[in-house]
C-alpha cells in the first residue's frame, strides 16, 4: 500500500515509525531537552568562565504542559560548592540581583525562562573554570516533579543564548 493511499492517523503513525526507526524524533523533546512529568526542560546552557571566577550563571526554559503549578526549588552543579535561584532586575538604570529563596513558580501551561539578565541559576564557589564546550552535570529540583538530572552545556564566554547547533545527535530525553 502507498503512504498516499494510507487514512491520515495510519500515515502518521507510519512516518512516527519511520523516523523512530531512523532514530530521529517526531515528538516534543530535542536534543538536551529533558522531561519530568508534565515538565520540560529546555536547554540548560552556562557561559565560560575566566580562570579564578568564582561564579557562572546557569540558563534554561521550563514548560508546565499539566494542570497542576509546580515549583523551581533548587538546582546544583557538580562543578560548583552551591547554587541558588537569583532575579536580576534594573532600578534607575542600576542592575540589581537578588535571591529568589522561595524559587519559581511554573503555572500549567506556562513557561518560566532563566536568561541572562532575568532569572537564573546562580552557580557558586566553582571548583574550576567552566570551558566552551563542556558539559556540567547538575540537577534540577521541582516541589511536585522531584530531581531531574540535567547537563548544562557551556557556551562561549559572551554568548546570548544556548548554540543548538552543537547538538545534533546527542539526544538527552529522558
Amino acid at each position: 500500500m502507498r503512504l498516499s493511499a494510507l487514512p491520515l492517523p495510519a500515515l502518521a503513525r507510519s512516518i512516527t515509525l519511520g523516523l523512530a526507526l531512523t532514530g530521529l524524533s517526531a515528538g516534543p523533546l530535542s536534543a538536551h531537552d529533558y522531561a519530568a512529568g508534565p515538565l520540560k526542560v529546555g536547554h540548560p546552557w552556562s557561559r565560560a568562565t575566566p580562570g579564578g571566577a568564582k561564579v557562572a550563571a546557569g540558563y534554561l526554559t521550563v514548560t508546565n504542559t499539566g494542570n497542576s503549578p509546580d515549583r523551581l526549588t533548587g538546582a546544583s552543579v557538580t562543578a560548583a560548592g552551591r547554587a541558588e535561584m537569583h532575579s536580576m532586575s534594573s532600578e534607575g538604570g542600576v542592575m540589581r540581583m537578588a535571591p529568589l529563596p522561595n524559587g519559581l513558580e511554573i503555572p500549567p501551561g506556562g513557561t518560566v525562562t532563566l536568561a541572562p539578565s532575568g532569572n537564573h541559576l546562580m552557580f557558586l564557589d566553582l571548583k574550576q573554570p567552566f570551558k566552551q564546550g563542556e558539559r556540567i552535570a547538575g540537577t534540577l529540583t521541582f516541589e511536585r516533579a522531584g530531581t531531574v538530572p540535567v547537563e548544562f552545556v557551556v557556551e562561549g564566554i559572551a554568548a546570548k543564548g544556548p548554540d543548538k547547533g552543537h547538538e545534533k545527535g546527542h539526544d538527552h530525553a529522558h
